[in-house]
């Protein structure tokens, strides 16, 4: 351990302010409480998480890094010169926590604040001068991995180009001179009003999530604003859209949908989307929130219940500059009955071959604990409901049950356990091992089974948690198929420990400690953390794995294996996987929407691949103008495939026919018709998902062995 820690803190301040003539624009300094909070986490993070690691230089070095990427992600702000100085402090933060001297941290942000000042100021005085779009030169929008700039002058052009763009961006979206500089002037000035608001607080929540996060990704501090926000979104109580957002590239980003909230159930919106305005009502306009603190927009989206917000979305398939679009949605609570598993029916196949599956959407595992609690019969859970789904469906007579576990982000792990239930005999169905090393096996413990017939679960990369027991048990057990995407691959456990209640403090003084204890495994022995569940058969994604999923954190706990549980595998039907896949090869050849989707995630895949952009006019239109064209041409190719438009060609009519693809055209022209009347299109992946079931049925019922090896189960089941 380090000590002379005030002569370091001295260095550095004087340092800061020798670079600075001007005196700080805001003076910030830690507290007593926030010196405690600091200290007490260290201890249990150092002795209780998961991942136990020493508070020592090495720590510090982490957090010192993910400060400053915290503070200025894009490297706009600081100089390198700046960086040069607080190198001082990049290995004793950890005395500074011990100690419970934080002043670095808050001297380091103190800069931060001058820096937004100056670059803010250049941006506005920019404003007044315009630019020349006829230039032929681009601008580096990712800088995450570049250098800090290292004179003035490189920061100065940095922030040139980045006006600039902003300023193209709104003049190709057709507003003029006059509206564009008001807007970015706005939009400038209210980032610095920002700056200049923080609070202690605010520092020592980055601070400490800077340290927390150098952990592993999912432990994090939350001070008393901010774990009271969480208590709410944890309780379902507050009234707003029902998303979780983050901040990226300039723009707060849906990173999740919850399940049953009004922006779930509008169906326009997709994680990745990016909200470029909010409006309170539909004939409010639109603030631009564009650069604005997460938080900030929180507070703009929140509302009371029936209220309207709109919001300007910059679709997350979309180009910078494609066109956006307005979602208007009506702020309401979210409900454990808005969250209910449903059902529906889908016939897939030839007319002469027609299987009937059976889909059971399921949004969230979700129980109704003070219910079950209160010793009520028919306390509401995921697993119950699906079950009475499941009988239905059997006297609807469904050849095969498709689960559908797309963005269902996990919740209660006694839900996944009885769900699992309802598909096996009884058994193991998911391993737990603590912070010591010990392994809790969770089972099964009801004979029978809800339903014994041909089954399939459908993921993407959104599936997460206890969706991910789940479907990792039935692919274990051999019980159905997992169609789809690759999951999350959060497989960690975390407890929330509630620092004022371990200080006996009667107000919200110390926040509380989010802490990683443990780690999921599938029975196989494997983990579900950061593989996450591999689909037997794959479909498109258009989900961004490099900025979403377990394996987009740069500090994830990395997959390991324990000893298998003691199981008996239940089903072959990997056996049936060499014919399934060529049938859906065959099948999605001639399936237009599922050509244009796979069109869409190379494209898109093409898009996320760039870091720079051009910043001629000329140039920025031509890509326009590309996308535009590319969006047209499939809209009359679709028309034309159904004989829909005066450019129809019968001869593709008549090979859908000839190729037994009847179905295929009545769901293109259902696709049509769709967006004729506003509404969203057809579920390529679901209808895909159902027509491989469709297949697995028939290839069962016509290879006998295949059958003999894959047999029905009797009994019943009590739930």
């Amino acid at each position: 351990m380090k000590r002379n820690i005030p002569w370091i803190l001295l260095a550095l301040a004087t340092a800061v302010q020798a670079a600075t003539p001007a005196p700080a624009p805001i003076t910030l300094q830690p507290d007593q409480t926030q010196a405690e909070a600091a200290a007490v986490s260290a201890r249990l993070l150092s002795r209780y998480h998961y991942e136990a690691v020493p508070l020592d230089d090495r720590m510090s070095e982490k957090i010192f890094d993910r400060y400053l990427k915290s503070l200025d992600p894009e490297r706009v702000f600081f100089l390198q010169a700046d960086i040069d100085q607080f190198s001082v402090a990049r290995t004793l933060l950890d005395d500074a926590i011990a100690g419970q001297q934080l002043d670095m941290p808050f001297t380091i942000y103190t800069r931060y604040v001058e820096r937004v000042q100056e670059r803010l100021g250049l941006a506005r005085r920019l404003l007044e001068k315009g630019f020349d779009f006829e230039l032929d030169e681009q601008y580096r929008y990712v800088r995450t991995d570049l250098p800090w700039a290292a004179t003035q002058a490189e920061i100065d052009d940095i922030w040139r180009k980045r006006v600039k763009n902003d300023w193209l961006r709104l003049k190709l979206a057709g507003k003029d001179e006059k509206e564009i500089r008001a807007t970015l002037d706005r939009r400038y000035e209210t980032a610095l009003a920002r700056s200049l608001r923080a609070k202690s607080s605010d520092v020592f929540q980055v601070f400490m999530n800077a340290y927390a996060a150098s952990i592993e990704p999912h432990t994090s501090y939350l001070g008393p604003r901010a774990s009271e926000d969480f208590a709410i979104s944890m309780k379902l109580s507050l009234v707003g859209i029902g998303a979780v957002l983050q901040e990226r590239d300039d723009y707060v980003t849906i990173r999740e949908l919850v399940a049953g909230g009004p922006a779930s159930r509008s169906e326009r919106l997709a994680v990745g989307d990016r909200i470029a305005g909010v409006a309170q009502g539909e004939n409010t306009p639109f603030v631009d929130v564009v650069g604005w603190r997460v938080d900030d927009v929180v507070g703009m989206i929140r509302g009371e219940k029936g209220t309207t917000v709109v919001l300007d979305i910059l679709p997350a398939d979309a180009g910078p500059d494609a066109e956006h679009k307005r979602v208007v949605m009506v702020r309401d609570t979210i409900t454990l009955e808005k969250q209910a598993a449903s059902k529906t029916i889908l016939d897939v196949g030839n007319a002469d071959a027609r299987k009937r599956v059976g889909v059971i959407t399921l949004p969230t595992f979700y129980q109704d604990v003070g219910a079950r609690r209160n010793g009520d019969d028919n306390y509401r859970s995921a697993s119950r409901d699906v079950a009475r789904l499941l009988s239905e469906l059997k006297a609807e007579s469904v050849d095969a049950v498709l689960l559908d576990l797309r963005n269902n982000g996990g919740g209660s792990l006694d839900e996944a356990i009885a769900l699992t239930g309802l598909f096996i005999h009884t058994g193991p169905v998911v391993q737990q091992r603590n912070a010591q090393g010990q392994i809790r096996v969770e089972s099964d413990m009801i004979p029978g089974q809800a339903w014994d017939g041909p089954l399939g679960v459908l993921i993407n990369r959104a599936s997460a948690s206890a969706s991910e027991i789940f479907a990792a048990a039935v692919q274990d057990y051999g019980r159905g198929l997992i169609i789809g995407e690759q999951s999350f691959g959060k497989g960690t456990v975390q407890t929330l420990l509630d620092l004022d209640e371990m200080a006996a403090s009667r107000t919200p003084t110390y926040g509380e400690l989010k802490m990683t204890v443990a780690q999921f495994f599938r029975v196989s022995g494997g983990t579900t953390q950061l593989k996450g569940v591999t689909p037997d058969i794959a479909l498109p994604s258009l989900a961004d794995k490099e900025n979403f999923g377990e394996s987009s954190y740069d500090n994830a706990l990395p997959w390991t294996q324990v000893q298998p549980a003691a199981f008996t595998p239940e089903g072959q039907f990997a056996e049936l996987l060499p014919a399934l896949t060529l049938r859906h090869a065959a099948r999605v050849t001639s399936d237009i929407g599922y050509r244009n989707l796979e069109e869409d995630v190379a494209e898109l895949n093409t898009l996320r691949k760039r870091n720079e952009i051009s910043l001629n006019e000329v140039e920025r239109r031509r890509e326009r103008s590309m996308q535009e064209a590319r969006l047209k041409a499939r809209e009359l190719a679709r028309a034309a495939a159904v004989g829909d438009s005066a450019e129809a060609a019968p001869a593709a009519i008549a090979a859908l026919r000839d190729d037994g693809l009847i179905a295929g055209e009545r769901s293109l022209r259902a696709e049509l018709d769709a967006e004729k009347s506003g509404k969203n299109r057809r579920d390529v992946l679901l209808d895909e998902a159902s027509a491989i079931l469709g297949d697995m049925v028939e290839l069962l019922q016509s290879e006998t062995g295949l059958a003999a090896r894959n047999p029905p189960a009797t009994g019943a089941r009590v739930n």
